[in-house]
């Protein structure tokens, strides 16, 4: 089953196999349900083409995912580039943007650097 651009997995109930797509998590799938009148408890397999078009329908006229989605994320990173703000500054620097700290714990964002190696001691020779 295709929807919105997206394989979702047949064998999950629909509520966890819609969070597959982008943009659209557990408690944004269970109101797309709600309002399409499935049961999440219900299979993606076990789904009708007319249930099918349905969630198809809600998800395109009233939610931005997937590749729409991206686009707008990626013009507000570079609107905040362009403006020179703190947060964008940050993106530009490749640093956290949401006040984490940098001392310690942002290996992954500055790189996995680690400049001591062990304790500091080091092995003795044996002859």
């Amino acid at each position: 089953m295709r929807v919105a651009g997206v394989n979702i997995p047949d064998s999950k109930k629909v509520q966890f196999a819609l969070a597959y797509i982008y943009g659209v998590g557990f408690t944004l799938a269970g109101r797309i349900l709600e309002e399409a009148k499935i049961k999440p408890e219900k299979r993606a397999k076990d789904l009708t083409p007319e249930e099918v078009n349905k969630i198809q329908s809600i998800i395109e006229k009233n939610y931005k995912v997937e590749g729409e989605l991206r686009q707008v994320i990626k013009q507000n990173v570079s609107r905040l580039k362009d403006i020179k703000s703190y947060r964008g500054v940050r993106h530009l620097r490749k640093l956290p943007v949401r006040g984490q700290r940098t001392k310690t714990n942002s290996r992954t964002v500055r790189g996995n650097v680690r400049k001591t190696a062990g304790s500091g001691k080091r092995k003795v020779e044996l002859k």
